[in-house]
């Protein structure tokens, strides 16, 4: 797989060490990567204004000028799908993560067996973008992205599909149409399915999807739902 891949953070030596862990997964998975290195946000979101084929950014979240989590943000205005891993040595960021879909959330000192794992499951993001679903309403037929689906929900004998690209409605029984999704969908109640990747908060009673819809949650849910959200970050 063709990856492009860029490490941004104010330390040298830590921009070395995440080249040389990031150019021995690329080349032990069989990757063709090419990685860039930043030392400033500033830097990287120049570059990015020109070239928005980034796939991975590797993001240290404190330094000097635009912090990670202010950049993370600027990317997430226009681009859903670039895999943010942030890398800090403060907890109290993880909440961050939420707001701008980061893929993880790596501590310092990170060392390979922590970043390989996280690369694995952003490359495969990154594949099951080009993994559709076809999908069939009133006005036709249409290819949606497995990446592009917030949530399903069951009504009757039908499905509603929310995409980030809009609504669709078709015959078809929930767990029937759950069968072509893959690990980033989890049921949180037997009428909704939703996609991990696009929650941004998750209570007692309910989750608050990236569209700003809020889906029910089943009672006694709540932990099992958010161990697989804190496994899938």
């Amino acid at each position: 797989m063709k990856l492009k891949i860029a490490i941004c953070d104010d330390d040298a030596n830590q921009r070395d060490y995440l080249v040389g862990i990031t150019a021995a997964w690329a080349g032990r998975m069989r990757h063709l990567a090419q990685v860039r290195i930043y030392s400033r946000a500033e830097d990287f979101l120049f570059d990015y204004g020109e070239e928005k084929d980034f796939d991975i950014l590797l993001l240290d979240v404190e330094m000097p000028g635009m912090s990670g989590v202010e950049l993370a943000k600027q990317i997430r205005l226009e681009n859903k799908t670039l895999q943010i891993v942030f890398i800090t040595g403060y907890y109290e960021y993880f909440s961050d993560g939420f707001d701008v879909s980061a893929l993880h959330y790596l501590l310092k000192p990170v060392d390979e067996e922590k970043l390989s794992p996280v690369l694995d499951r952003a490359a495969d993001n990154l594949f099951s973008r080009q993994r559709c679903v076809l999908v069939a309403d009133k006005d036709g037929s249409a290819k949606v992205s497995l990446a592009d689906i917030v949530y399903i929900e069951s009504e009757n004998v039908h499905i509603v599909i929310h995409t980030l690209q809009g609504v669709y409605r078709m015959r078809m029984a929930l767990g029937k149409f759950s069968e072509q999704l893959d690990e980033t969908f989890f049921k949180v109640h037997r009428s909704f399915v939703v996609n991990l990747s696009h929650i941004r908060k998750i209570t007692r009673s309910e989750i608050t999807m990236a569209n700003g819809d809020l889906v029910p949650m089943s009672r006694g849910m709540y932990g099992e739902i958010y161990g697989a959200l804190a496994k899938y970050l």
